[in-house]
C-alpha cells in the first residue's frame, strides 16, 4: 500500500506564491513518473505538471513561466512552486505518482487527498 499526502495549501493574494509539497509513503519500490493536478468546482480535474524520474518535466501552457515542479527521490517528495499566482488558478490540487510497490509486481496510479489552494482577486 501506497500514500500520498499534500502540504502547503492555503490562501494568497493576486501575485503571491505558495510551495506545494506531496509526500509518499508506504510499501514503495520504485517511484515512476509524478504529477500535480488541479480540479476547480464544477470543472474537470486537469494537468497542471508532470516530472519523471530523472527530472524531466512538463507543463499546462496555464501555468508555463510561473509554476515550477521537483522532485527529491531520496526523499519521496514531489514539490509545486507556484508563483505570480491569479485568481484562475484557485482550485483544490492533487498529487499524484505512478509507482512499483514492494508488495505489487505492477506499477500502478496512487492519488493524494488534495489540497486547497485560493487566490484572492
Amino acid at each position: 500500500q501506497v500514500q500520498l499526502v499534500e502540504s502547503g495549501g492555503g490562501l494568497v493574494r493576486a501575485g503571491g506564491s505558495l510551495r506545494l509539497s506531496c509526500a509518499a509513503s508506504g510499501s514503495i519500490f520504485v517511484i515512476n513518473a509524478m504529477g500535480w493536478y488541479r480540479q476547480a468546482p464544477g470543472k474537470q480535474r486537469e494537468l497542471v505538471a508532470t516530472v519523471t524520474t530523472g527530472g524531466s518535466t512538463n507543463y499546462a501552457d496555464s501555468v508555463k513561466g510561473r509554476f515550477t515542479i521537483s522532485r527529491d527521490n531520496a526523499k519521496n517528495t514531489m514539490y509545486l512552486q507556484m508563483n505570480s499566482l491569479k485568481p484562475e488558478d484557485t482550485a483544490v490540487y492533487y498529487c499524484n505518482a505512478n509507482v512499483r510497490s514492494s508488495t505489487t509486481l505492477w506499477p500502478q496510479n496512487y492519488w493524494g487527498q488534495g489540497t486547497q489552494v485560493t487566490v484572492s482577486s
